[in-house]
């Protein structure tokens, strides 16, 4: 029997993380990545560090912004150039922050929205005309249960993710009948830079790289959505019903998260 051939993963934000686990989850495997992310030491160090920690592991590292299109297909062509068409393209990068309407936060909202919703387009879009073609591959966006309904004090945030989870439905279906899979992803609370500025309680808070190992078995399974950790699929069910009056009265006074710095 011939050994299945290394799987080409292509992760953008993967520069810390979920992104950074998913990448060493697949690293792990022995698969061929192409890593994007703006802060380019940190992707180098990941390389560097694979030949002893993932000795069959291939990794090209393509520094760019996901609010930069160019930058990505250009990082999207280097990628299958090297390696051929990616099996599986995680859209993971995004950023979040406290934004309140009124307090001269526009610029707050832009960047979330650029990088949470469009740069998730920006980075499928190289490659699923390709994918359609050849009637195969995956293409994975990290959402978050915080698309669910509109946290207070983190409304660009929520909208951004309520954005990914309505795009990521809508090119499911799209892609279905070309043999192409869309697989959401909608964390709860993982241990990352992000949630570590959280000055509240983070319920069912999750270990990256157990998060990475759970994402990576639902991709594997093409499961059209998965959340993790699983008791957070309760809470987003119970969200998603709660009536607007009961929601009002419970989150008003909830703690936010810090606005961004200006």
């Amino acid at each position: 029997m011939s050994k299945a051939a290394p799987l080409k993963v292509f992760i953008t934000g993967a520069s810390s993380g979920i992104g950074l686990a998913l990448a060493r989850h697949y690293a792990r495997a022995g698969a061929r990545l192409g890593l994007v992310a703006r802060r380019g030491e940190a992707l180098a160090d990941f390389a560097k560090s694979c030949p002893s920690r993932f000795p069959q592991a291939s990794v090209s590292i393509h520094v760019a912004d996901v609010r930069d299109a160019a930058a990505l297909a250009l990082a999207a062509q280097q990628f299958i150039d090297r390696y051929g068409l990616p099996d599986i393209v995680i859209a993971n990068a995004g950023i979040s922050a406290g934004a309140v309407t009124g307090h001269g936060d526009l610029p707050a909202f832009r960047a979330i929205m650029d990088t949470n919703y469009f740069g998730m387009v920006a980075t499928f879009e190289p490659f699923a005309a390709a994918m359609v073609a050849a009637r195969r591959g995956t293409l994975v966006g990290i959402a978050s249960v915080a698309g669910v309904r509109g946290l207070p004090g983190a409304g660009a945030y929520s909208a951004s993710k309520a954005a990914a989870l309505k795009y990521l439905e809508a090119l499911r279906v799209e892609m279905r009948p070309a043999g192409v899979a869309v697989v959401t992803i909608a964390p709860g609370y993982i241990r990352t830079p992000m949630t570590d500025g959280n000055p509240y309680p983070m319920p069912f808070l999750m270990d990256p790289d157990r998060f990475a190992a759970n994402a990576a078995a639902a991709i594997a399974a093409k499961k059209r959505f998965a959340i993790f950790p699983r008791p957070m699929r309760v809470v987003a069910a119970l969200l998603h019903v709660l009536p607007r009056w009961l929601y009002d009265f419970a989150f008003e006074r909830a703690p936010r998260k810090p606005r961004a710095a200006r």
